[in-house]
């Protein structure tokens, strides 16, 4: 007996526009590109609960969008972000009990885990003040724009509390090397701009009135290749830090055999052949 092939596609509403409309950032999108601006340049731009949770959410979101291509995540008035917000953050953690604390740490900590598991690349441009949870998610983000004025700081000491937050103790040394990460989670300092693009932080320095142009045009030449094939390096980077070298290999040969089976792999040759630049889809 046969069974009547349905007339919907078993896969739809799994794939959506990216959450519109957020309350506590501001966000375009534009050809592919997503900026999302913190936007409390009155207060160099600190996190709230609600921010943080929000912000965690619409990365979250990104796993099924099929609007957003690249990210580029920035602060207004000429600072990136000052951390969690003194008076609305670190004032009400001092009253509260172990199990609240635990819940605040864990939704500061899933933040990171969103925005190194959506797929799309996230370009940080970032100037001025960089500084506790703001270091974090400059840190959590692929590439990194700064300007000679930027200075970023992982203060959690300055604060009486560890440098182990968010992930700093996984991510830093991956970035910047053991010795040096080191030094910034235990004494809190800042590191200046030159510092940060001589260790690898930072992937380029541009004049704070040229940053958002560099930003968007990084996102952009990104957003227009092959996203499928982005992500895909996206997952490989973040995967193969717990691998061994003989695993890593094993998965890249599974990795580069799935994008072979793409629909911009083909263009990419046909446009090769036929000495043209390919115009990817992302399929």
């Amino acid at each position: 007996m046969k069974h009547p092939i349905p007339d919907h596609n078993p896969m739809r509403g799994q794939y959506a526009p990216a959450p519109a409309s957020p309350r506590h950032f501001a966000l375009s999108i534009t050809n592919g590109v997503a900026t999302v601006t913190l936007n409390r340049p009155d207060r160099k731009n600190p996190l709230t609960f609600d921010s943080y949770a929000e912000l965690r959410d619409w990365f979250n979101g990104l796993q099924r969008a099929t609007d957003v291509k690249a990210v580029v995540l920035t602060g207004a008035g000429g600072n990136f972000c000052s951390g969690g917000d003194v008076h609305e953050i670190i004032g009400p953690l001092t009253t509260m009990t172990m199990p609240e604390l635990l819940a605040f740490t864990r939704m500061t900590g899933a933040l990171v885990a969103a925005m190194r598991a959506c797929p799309q690349p996230i370009v940080a441009a970032i100037d001025g003040v960089c500084a506790g949870a703001g270091a974090m998610m400059a840190l959590a983000s692929d590439l990194r724009l700064g300007t000679p004025r930027t200075s970023t700081a992982f203060l959690f000491t300055r604060v009486g509390l560890a440098g182990a937050d968010m992930g700093a103790c996984a991510l830093l040394p991956r970035v910047i090397g053991q010795g040096r990460a080191s030094e910034l989670l235990f004494t809190g300092r800042s590191m200046k701009a030159d510092e940060g693009l001589a260790w690898g932080f930072f992937n380029a320095l541009h004049e704070p009135d040229a940053l958002p142009e560099a930003a968007l045009k990084l996102a952009a030449s990104l957003a227009e290749g092959p996203t499928f094939a982005h992500g895909m390096t996206k997952t490989m980077l973040h995967q193969e830090w717990a691998m061994t070298l003989d695993q890593a290999i094993e998965a890249e040969a599974q990795a580069q055999a799935i994008c072979m089976q793409t629909q911009d792999f083909r263009r990419a040759y046909e446009a090769f052949a036929a000495k043209q630049r390919p115009a990817f889809e992302g399929d």
